[in-house]
């Protein structure tokens, strides 16, 4: 994530990342989450965090989900099930579930799938938000596979010459496993930049970079500028003449896959807070010897890293490559949180009777 993102270490308070865990379980299961759930749950807030990526982490999140189990708006006990099935594919309907937790049993299923047919592609419908997509793909790293993961969300940006939102910021994730070097890690809103930063940046009083995003009237702001009040997301490439219909285009792409295939809507109907999730796997045994293709993707991977860097800069880096750095730092040194992010668990804490480990 950019610096204008992230909390300031003078400001930052460290915490265990598994104190941190340990504290949202609790919280979760308050929610009324079952205990292993729960466990999901927290972990996949906290490895966002340890990995760098705030915006979907506790900071962001956890109150989010607080609100969303106590307005109602996600069920803590959701009774999944399957509506369609082949030997590759299945549709499932995520009864109110919070994708954080249930798509991670999709693509359990997936695996299963591709273990058995070489390919297996799973849609979750009426389902809430997803926290970091790429958590799900890396689900698959460990059995050999490619693992991929996207999700239709409620309309925040706008298409191309657009004045008002039809499609989320729906992101992409893929995850590919390597032998010795860490595994190539992409996951990318398809907007210009993810919903959660923006707020990110409101909290710190951070300034946005231009073309991120449009007035109110759907005209993209192309100069730095504080958080407006109101305003839209642009797509991936904010004008047309720098490319924006191919972020509109991919966006497109989420929509239909996480969200239409599912047979139970898309970001924009029935709108907010249905979410539409879809995750594959790959198994590389169906196409190379998975030692061969590992040893291949840690070759891919030191020619991309050996790239001539240009002037200004001192290397070049591949997707997965800063999110681990980052791991191996804030597992060692704890996660940086805000201090109103701490109060806020504290709070909670105490309102709830959950004991806070930090």
């Amino acid at each position: 994530m950019l610096p204008q993102f992230r909390v300031s270490q003078e400001e930052a308070i460290q915490v265990q990342g598994d104190d941190l865990k340990a504290t949202v379980a609790g919280i979760f299961e308050k929610m009324g989450v079952p205990e292993s759930d729960a466990e999901v749950g927290a972990d996949a807030l906290v490895l966002a965090d340890l990995r760098g990526v705030d915006s979907h982490g506790v900071s962001n999140m956890l109150r989010s989900y607080v609100n969303g189990y106590t307005s109602g708006q996600i069920n803590p006990r959701p009774d999944i099930s399957i509506v369609r099935e082949t030997p590759a594919t299945a549709s499932m309907d995520s009864d109110r579930g919070l994708g954080t937790i249930t798509t991670p049993k999709a693509m359990q299923l997936a695996i299963r799938k591709a273990s058995e047919v070489g390919v297996g592609m799973v849609t979750i419908g009426n389902a809430r938000h997803l926290g970091m997509a790429s958590y799900h793909a890396m689900l698959a790293l460990e059995h050999d596979m490619i693992g991929v993961c996207m999700t239709s969300c409620p309309p925040r940006t706008l298409p191309t010459f657009g004045a008002e939102p039809r499609l989320g910021t729906n992101p992409i994730a893929i995850a590919v496993p390597a032998k010795n070097d860490h595994p190539f890690v992409f996951d990318a809103a398809t907007s210009s930049v993810a919903q959660n930063k923006i707020e990110i940046a409101r909290r710190l009083g951070a300034k946005l970079e231009p073309g991120w995003l449009a007035t109110e009237d759907g005209v993209p702001i192309m100069e730095e500028v504080d958080v407006p009040n109101v305003y839209h997301l642009l797509p991936m490439g904010a004008t047309r003449e720098l490319g924006s219909h191919k972020g509109y285009g991919l966006s497109c792409v989420v929509d239909i896959l996480a969200g239409v295939l599912t047979g139970f809507g898309y970001g924009a109907v029935p709108g907010r807070p249905n979410f539409g999730h879809y995750v594959a796997a790959y198994n590389i045994a169906g196409f190379d010897d998975p030692d061969h293709f590992k040893e291949n993707m840690d070759e891919w991977l030191e020619m991309m890293k050996s790239t001539k860097p240009a002037p200004g800069h001192d290397r070049v880096m591949v997707a997965g490559q800063p999110e681990a750095e980052m791991e191996a730092i804030r597992r060692r040194d704890g996660v940086p949180l805000h201090p109103e992010v701490v109060d806020y668990i504290r709070d909670t804490c105490g309102e709830l009777s959950v004991e806070c480990r930090f």
